[in-house]
This record gives C-alpha cells, sequence and structure tokens, in this order.
C-alpha cells in the first residue's frame, strides 16, 4: 500500500506544471532632497528585473543604463501595462527621457536579449532613474503649447494599418515634443497602442519587437513596423509648425 502511494504520489508530481521563476521587483526610491537615484544589479538567463517608479502625470522621466558587463538592457512600461513598453533600448540609445502622460507606477525592466539568455549568461548593469517635478523642468519646446487636458502637444488622426490584410484606416495619436527628439503614441483600431520614438523627424525606435523602418512622401513620414503596421504621420506632427 504504500509503495502504491508513492507511485501515485510521483505521478501526481510529474504531471504538475513546472514552477515559472520569480522575477525580482525592486522599487526605487529617492533619498530625501534627491531626485535621482544610481542602483546596480545583475541577470542571469531568461531572468529579469522590474524597477518600479511612483510619478505624476508631466514629470520629466529619465532612464540611464550603463553595461558593467554583457548586453543588458532595458523596456520602459507605463501604469497598468505588463508587456507593452513606450520604449525598448534594444532598439534604440540606452539613455531615454520622456514626460510621464501618467500617474502611477512605471516599470523599467531590465533583461537580456535571447541569444544570450538561452546560454545562462549573466549580465551586469548600473541602472540611473531621475525624475523632475512637475513644472521643475522645460519638457516642451519653448512656446510649444499643450493641447488643453491632456500632456500631448498635438493630438489627432494618423492614417495607419495594423493588422494583417486590414484596410488602412485611422488611428488617434498624440504627441510630445521634446528638443531634438518627440514620442508618438498611437491607439490602434483594433484597440491596441503604439509608440514610436523619433531623433528629429527620423523615427528611431518602437515598443514593439518588430524592426522598424520608414521612408518618405513629400511631408509624410511613413514607418512601418514588421510587415503589417504602418502609420503615416504628417512631419508637422512631428516637428510642430
Amino acid at each position: 500500500m504504500k509503495k502504491r502511494t508513492a507511485l501515485l504520489l510521483a505521478a501526481a508530481a510529474l504531471a504538475a506544471p513546472l514552477p515559472v521563476l520569480a522575477q525580482a521587483v525592486v522599487p526605487v526610491q529617492f533619498a530625501a532632497g534627491a531626485s535621482a537615484r544610481t542602483m546596480t544589479g545583475a541577470v542571469q538567463g531568461y531572468k529579469y528585473v522590474d524597477y518600479r517608479i511612483s510619478v505624476r502625470a508631466g514629470q520629466r522621466l529619465t532612464v540611464s543604463l550603463r553595461t558593467l558587463s554583457g548586453s543588458p538592457y532595458f523596456n520602459l512600461m507605463e501604469p497598468g501595462s505588463r508587456d507593452v513598453a513606450i520604449y525598448n533600448s534594444s532598439q534604440g540609445e540606452q539613455t531615454f527621457s520622456t514626460t510621464t502622460t501618467r500617474a502611477g507606477a512605471y516599470t523599467i525592466r531590465v533583461y537580456q536579449m535571447r541569444a544570450t539568455a538561452r546560454r545562462g549568461e549573466t549580465a551586469r548593469f548600473q541602472l540611473t532613474v531621475s525624475a523632475g517635478r512637475a513644472g521643475g523642468v522645460v519638457t516642451q519646446l519653448p512656446g510649444d503649447a499643450l493641447v488643453p487636458g491632456t500632456h500631448y502637444n498635438a493630438t489627432g488622426p494618423i492614417t495607419c494599418r495594423s493588422m494583417e490584410g486590414a484596410p488602412m484606416g485611422q488611428c488617434k495619436a498624440g504627441v510630445i515634443r521634446r528638443s531634438g527628439s518627440a514620442t508618438v503614441h498611437l491607439n490602434t483600431p483594433d484597440g491596441g497602442e503604439r509608440t514610436i520614438l523619433f531623433r528629429g523627424a527620423n523615427p528611431v525606435s518602437s515598443d514593439s519587437q518588430a524592426g522598424l523602418m520608414s521612408t518618405r512622401r513629400g511631408d509624410t513620414i511613413i514607418v512601418r513596423i514588421g510587415t503589417v503596421e504602418i502609420y503615416e504621420i504628417p512631419e508637422a506632427f512631428i516637428l510642430g509648425g
């Protein structure tokens, strides 16, 4: 009887799902009177570390990742987002600044790319996070007014396609303009979201893992992400004027 019970327990153990490895969550808090903090950390294999910082809407949030060893990268996600990032450093630079559009906890996820993760390598890094007080830092271009009730410098419809086989439609868009860069947030017809970062009038990265390329048609910048998504964004929407 004991032998049979042991066999049944062993079979149940084999049938049970494997546990998911817990990921570290590190709250980011500043010392009294400070507006920035620098931390060191490491990620191994497919593990990642989530750094959480609570901010108000309209603050200047800056994230900078310095590599100590290996190949770490970070994604920046807005409050309430599980996996959709507004910035992905693997497709851009290791420093990113934005004006927050939502109040709450922003997540900075530090991770490795799949090629190094599957080899079980360890990446070590130094992460610096700063958040300026609302109104304490000039975040928009001088004289570039905000659309009332928003943190965008301009809003409007953008011609787009976000689903395979769908015709071109309209995305609701908003842009935050800064000196030398801009961030365009888009709500797609299928209920999704997309964020594209521009340096000047050139798109340099998005919150998608798919590749990004762009062409021009007159004063319109046509951004293609992967093989499906297309966004036709007027240059004036990005640069103003």
